[in-house]
């Protein structure tokens, strides 16, 4: 697989080149948000199987480039930052990166990020197409609506722009409201590996979804177990 890794610390780049180059990897690597952007952008959509971004760049903020990379690709990113915090994780996953990893890393869970993110390829399948009942048929949640076939969701009307690791939570979370998924069964469903690690981006997409969505109820967690949809409140009878 052909890397693009985005890191403007020279010895950083350089160990990490060869570590992935152990591992079978041919790694590009770029020292600035502009030399990335000259790296990906001409290139046909899959020249690269994955890019690892840093967000401390000399010239952009990550951010930035991450938001220039997805207005024209959908490649796999990896955010790979010594920015911590649950706020800069759920900027970076509103602006389409794949996952988040924090400095100091394992170099074995960067391994595993890389595998399970570029396990998508081309029109996969999603939570959203193996949902009970046809692909196309829109699910409601009170005043939130999932058109899988087009992967839009609006609440009250308005249209809400998510990920698409974030609709394809939610788009999982809403085949049974009411129902508990676990944790490892939303991991390996939406992003396809068994891995435990992946648990801390599951809690920071649900984080993000509730924000986005402005309904932080309708995702209820639920405490050692996973997470569900609200169900719906009964109907009340009339006397």
């Amino acid at each position: 697989m052909k890397l693009l890794l985005v890191e403007d610390d020279d010895h950083v780049g350089a160990a990490l080149c060869a570590v992935l180059a152990r591992h079978g990897f041919e790694t590009v690597h770029a020292r600035s948000g502009e030399e990335a952007l000259r790296a990906l952008l001409p290139a046909p959509a899959r020249a690269f199987g994955v890019v690892l971004l840093d967000l401390g760049l000399p010239d952009l903020d990550g951010f930035q480039v991450c938001d220039r990379i997805r207005k024209v690709t959908d490649t796999p990113l990896i955010m790979v930052t010594a920015r911590g915090d649950v706020r800069s994780r759920i900027h970076g996953l509103h602006l389409g990166a794949d996952d988040y990893v924090v400095k100091p890393y394992d170099i074995g869970e960067l391994l595993a990020r890389i595998h399970a993110v570029s396990r998508r390829a081309p029109g996969p399948r999603t939570a959203a197409d193996t949902a009970d009942g046809p692909a196309a048929e829109a699910v409601a949640l009170g005043p939130v609506v999932l058109e899988p076939a087009t992967r839009r969701v609006t609440v009250d009307g308005a249209d809400v722009q998510l990920t698409r690791k974030e609709f394809d939570l939610l788009a999982l979370l809403a085949r049974r409201p009411g129902v508990v998924f676990r944790r490892e069964q939303i991991i390996s469903e939406v992003w396809q590996t068994s891995w435990e690690g992946t648990g801390r981006t599951l809690e920071v997409h649900v984080a993000s979804l509730r924000q986005k969505l402005g309904l932080p109820e309708l995702i209820e967690t639920v405490r050692g177990v996973g997470y569900r949809i609200a169900a719906p409140a009964a109907p009340q009878q009339s006397a």
